[in-house]
């Protein structure tokens, strides 16, 4: 993103970097104090199918990925404050709805509501990251990719802290962790109509013009669509932590408390190792690493479609495929996420970003709409050990293992490699 104003031109108001990083954390604590245990709820206490399960899921997180091409068409359009505060209230209503919903219809309702609130703020903050990034980069500061690996540190740390306040409150009811995260998000909304400058844009160029009239260039990017497509694959590894986890949990015999103790490793890796990994992936460069972390990612499925058909071991032992999984799904992660978010920049060019990440969310969208449709049935089979129960492990270990290899092709043997070569970075930014 070019850090410089047209001349005579007066520069957007800037968002402070630690205003982010601080909102994430609330932002997840709020999250992650009731999403762990939906899917808990609605097999528990609501008796949904696992096909009902994996369909809640897939709504609310397509309703929120698939969606943010919308937000963020409309945040470089109308601003990001007016979409960040519509997106806090729309999440609001839609956790209000998902914890006292008591059938099917109304779950599907709360859970979309909570997902287009997401849709809403999610690509603002990111475009906001992002600038915020490459106006540090350019004052010889933290770099975008840095800035992104500081913001999953901190948003880690809020997934800490939401599970174990949901498990305490998950001991009253479902009802009360709902009402919990419904109250976080009321509070952000006023943390960010106080803080937020009402003159921020998505883009460091002051021609608003210029902005209403390129929200749709990402879908005619034919580089940018194949990127978006094979790393879709990695935001529906990411939602087994939902959907498939509980399974295996389930399977091993642990109580539902062992879930909150996954999230909080998934946690404490992200904040011990994820600074760590970004400087090894900025040494590697995008071309080893896309593929590698997708990689790590179907291995983790692997291990757990190994043991599957097999009775689990006893105590805690039982838990470690469980933790062999979320360990590399964590991993996976760390590597690939702030290297495609630092790329996002380089496809939009002097575009306004809040449309490209969007676009790269709603990818993974769609991707976890028809994974969790297909998953979600076939892991009704996994809870009792038996030659079937592999099948969903191993369906979910393939599509990690078809993006890495399809990355490995695209940014070594097709144009799109030009975008990971620093030289066509440090012009595109």
């Amino acid at each position: 993103m070019a850090s410089e104003t047209p001349e005579g031109a007066a520069a957007p108001p800037t968002v402070n970097p630690r205003l982010l990083l601080v909102s994430q954390l609330i932002f997840n604590a709020g999250f992650y104090m009731v999403l762990p245990f939906l899917a808990t709820h609605l097999r528990d206490n609501l008796a949904l199918a696992g096909a009902a399960v994996g369909l809640v899921l897939g709504v609310r997180t397509f309703s929120q990925q698939g969606l943010f091409v919308f937000g963020g068409a409309l945040s470089d359009a109308l601003g990001p404050r007016r979409i960040i505060l519509l997106g806090c209230v729309v999440r609001t209503v839609g956790f209000l709805v998902l914890g006292f919903a008591d059938s099917l219809v109304p779950v599907l309702i709360g859970a979309c509501l909570t997902g287009v609130g997401g849709a809403l703020f999610s690509p603002a903050v990111s475009a906001l990251v992002a600038l915020a990034g490459s106006a540090s980069e350019a004052r010889g500061g933290p770099s975008r990719s840095q800035l992104f690996a500081r913001l999953a540190v901190w948003s880690e740390c809020g997934a800490v802290l939401g599970p174990l306040l949901g498990a305490l409150l998950l001991g009253v009811s479902f009802q009360m962790v709902s009402l919990a995260g419904t109250l976080v998000f009321v509070v952000m909304f006023g943390v960010f109509y106080r803080a937020l400058p009402k003159g921020i844009a998505t883009t460091q160029r002051a021609d608003r013009d210029r902005e209403r009239t390129v929200w749709w260039r990402p879908l005619g990017d034919k580089r940018f669509l194949a990127f978006i497509a094979v790393y879709s694959t990695g935001l529906l590894s990411y939602n087994q932590l939902y959907l498939a986890l509980p399974v295996e949990i389930e399977r091993a015999g642990a109580e539902p408390g062992a879930l909150a103790v996954m999230f909080m490793v998934v946690s404490a890796l992200v904040i011990a190792l994820q600074l760590p990994i970004n400087r090894l992936t900025r040494r590697l460069g995008a071309a080893i690493s896309l593929p590698l972390g997708f990689l790590i990612d179907a291995l983790g499925f692997a291990v757990v479609a190994l043991v599957a058909p097999a009775a689990p071991a006893g105590g805690w032992w039982g838990l470690a495929p469980a933790l062999v999984l979320v360990s590399a799904i964590a991993v996976a992660r760390m590597v690939v996420n702030p290297v495609a978010m630092d790329l996002v920049p380089a496809f939009a060019g002097d575009s306004p970003l809040g449309v490209y990440y969007g676009a790269l969310a709603s990818a993974g969208g769609v991707a976890v709409l028809l994974g969790n449709a297909l998953v979600g049935d076939l892991l009704d089979a996994a809870l009792i050990p038996s030659p079937a129960a592999a099948l969903p492990w191993w369906t979910l270990a393939i599509l990690p293992a078809v993006s890495a290899l399809a990355f490995v092709a695209l940014l070594r043997f097709s144009s799109l490699g030009e975008l990971t070569r620093p030289a066509a970075r440090v012009e595109a930014s």
